[in-house]
């Protein structure tokens, strides 16, 4: 499920499954969206309770104040995560919800379409939460075709390596997408590369590793120095140049010529 959801009159709608609303009120909400207070339903001993808590999850293990929180953890990797493998098993609950939206996007256009139940009775989203915050809990129900086509034409049986040859400012969103698309899922076929410089200072790092961390397991990230390849770099030109053998044999010049 997306960022986006509709949901109206909690209250009355629960009121057969929850024994206790707390600070919830009858109203309508069209753009349900990351960051606000909405209903959750929570399990105690004495029944269900109705309850507002906060879209989006920021770690205990974060100790960065611009952590960006954590508003959908996929259930392929949900227990394998550090910040929901301990949520998943003792802090379950579920978001309420008329109907949700989904975008589509075609070239540089990005449409909305909304789903809903066929009877229109309310969706109960599975969720996680910590103290205040919640989280609700994604599923990718649709295969990656292209993936399925490398597959059969390569024979890669989907190991992949993802080398991030790209401005360090990049490396955040970059594992990200790859995390959202599932292309890290499978820690023992996926890898992830990661150049240097790993940050600005020792602050920034720890941001970035925490994303990283969040994104794939440590056996999967592999942080390089790519200067450490400047020598065998240097060694190819002294093997091409240098080499009475492979030297005329490379050079164009030595190549017989094709009658045209």
């Amino acid at each position: 499920m997306c960022g986006r959801f509709v949901v109206t009159n909690p209250v009355a709608k629960t009121k057969k499954i929850v024994k206790t609303a707390i600070k919830v009120e009858d109203t309508e909400n069209y753009n349900a969206h990351p960051y606000q207070q909405l209903p959750v339903i929570k399990k105690y001993t004495n029944g269900n309770t109705l309850e507002l808590l906060k879209w989006g999850i920021i770690p205990s293990w974060s100790k960065n104040k611009d952590f960006k929180p954590l508003i959908n953890a996929r259930l392929e990797t949900i227990d394998e995560k550090i910040s929901f493998k301990k949520l998943i098993k003792l802090h379950r609950c579920v978001a309420v919800a008329d109907g949700f939206y989904e975008w589509k996007r075609e070239e540089k256009v990005k449409t909305p379409y909304y789903f809903l139940r066929k009877d229109k009775k309310m969706m109960f989203i599975a969720a996680i939460y910590q103290n205040n915050e919640f989280c609700t809990n994604t599923y990718d129900y649709y295969p990656n075709i292209l993936r399925e086509e490398i597959d059969k034409i390569k024979a890669t049986h989907a190991n992949r390596t993802f080398y991030l040859s790209v401005s360090p400012k990049f490396y955040a969103s970059g594992c990200k997408s790859l995390a959202d698309a599932g292309l890290l899922k499978d820690p023992k076929r996926s890898r992830i590369v990661i150049e240097k410089p790993f940050g600005r200072d020792y602050r920034s790092a720890q941001s970035l590793n925490s994303i990283v961390q969040n994104c794939a397991l440590e056996s999967q990230v592999f942080r390089i120095d790519h200067y450490l390849g400047k020598e065998t770099v240097q060694n190819i030109l002294v093997l091409r140049f240098a080499n009475t053998i492979f030297e005329p044999i490379w050079n164009r010049k030595k190549l017989p010529k094709i009658p045209s």
